[in-house]
């Protein structure tokens, strides 16, 4: 469990600091991220409600499905609510800590392109190790993640393209509200592109370092 918390925030970590570059956010929070600044809305609560959708299209997903393990399927999605509370809590304070780098650090070697891009590879690490290491410890998947694996099961589509499939339409979604009620684009960027490449390469590198570890680790303890 402790593990698991330390991986959420973490995670927390990685995507608050990629908004914060404004460089383009990664696709998973795309569509909250321009509503937020669109209404100018708690970035939390957003990502909240948005993590509600994706808890919602689960539990659709999984009563289509049906089968034995139905009970055991919905509870698990909706313990992912109180999941993205504790994650969207985390968000929060991050974004009261962390300065907007183009506007507060401007004048600086962190506000200037060079410095933003050097932060946004730091950002896209920091979550790609964070998804790994709550996902590794296996207790209860954030709603962004359970719902790419519902999909993927549901279609019969390899996880990654299942990701791709549903990263893509976040973009698409993103790019429709943000240019339909404000007339620009918002929350995409060459950072969405860093994250939809880079986060899945982190993920996979830190697991072929340390999940076998950590699976030890586990297995002891157990």
């Amino acid at each position: 469990m402790a593990f698991y918390l330390l991986g959420l925030a973490v995670l927390a970590l990685g995507l608050t600091l990629n908004t914060k570059v404004t460089l383009g956010v990664s696709p998973i929070i795309s569509v909250a991220y321009s509503a937020s600044r669109i209404w100018q809305l708690d970035l939390g609560n957003t990502v909240f409600l948005w993590y509600g959708v994706f808890v919602l299209g689960e539990m659709l997903i999984h009563l289509k499905m049906g089968g034995p393990q139905l009970k055991k399927r919905l509870l698990n999605d909706l313990l992912q609510l109180p999941l993205s509370l504790v994650f969207t809590r985390f968000m929060n304070l991050y974004t009261l800590w962390i300065p907007e780098f183009e506007t507060d650090c401007a004048g600086s070697f962190a506000g200037s392109l060079t410095g933003r891009l050097i932060i946004l590879v730091i950002a896209v690490v920091i979550t790609g190790i964070g998804a790994a290491l709550s996902l590794d410890m296996r207790i209860i998947p954030n709603p962004g993640d359970g719902v790419v694996q519902s999909l993927a099961d549901l279609t019969g589509w390899k996880l990654g393209s299942s990701k791709n499939v549903f990263d893509l339409s976040c973009v698409v979604l993103t790019l429709l509200l943000s240019l339909l009620v404000s007339g620009s684009i918002i929350g995409i960027g060459v950072g969405t592109v860093v994250a939809m490449l880079g986060t899945g390469r982190t993920v996979a590198l830190f697991n072929s370092l340390a999940e076998r570890r950590l699976s030890s680790g586990l297995e002891i303890k157990a």
